[in-house]
């Protein structure tokens, strides 16, 4: 994913989703890159910032990230004792799951998801 400025979007999925960097690097051609993972996997996403670039400039419903959470309503409750809010939902699924989104930097969405016989 490439962002405008690495160092807020790794601290954005750190203390807020709590994934962990777990490496950064700098390519051959100068861009900047991290690499984050959820906890207890192996799987990474990788960030890039590309100097001198134009802004990130993400449509809407482009494309989201989702990440499941044990307790949808406690996760908003924590993300509002940081000034945050969720910017869509919580909404109930037809299979019962429970959704919602927030708003990551550069404007990408994070979808949240409470599986169905959660809290």
């Amino acid at each position: 994913m490439r962002v405008d400025d690495i160092a807020r979007t790794i601290r954005f999925y750190e203390e807020i989703l709590g994934l962990k960097c777990v490496r950064r690097t700098t390519s051959p051609r100068g861009a900047k890159l991290a690499f984050i993972q959820t906890p207890g996997s192996d799987e990474e996403i990788e960030l890039c910032e590309l100097p001198g670039a134009e802004p990130v400039r993400v449509q809407p419903d482009l494309m989201h990230l989702a990440f499941e959470v044990d307790d949808l309503a406690a996760f908003a409750a924590a993300l509002e004792k940081r000034g945050r809010k969720l910017s869509d939902g919580p909404v109930q699924t037809a299979s019962g799951d429970i959704i919602a989104f927030i708003d990551a930097p550069e404007g990408y969405e994070v979808e949240l998801i409470q599986k169905a016989g959660g809290k």
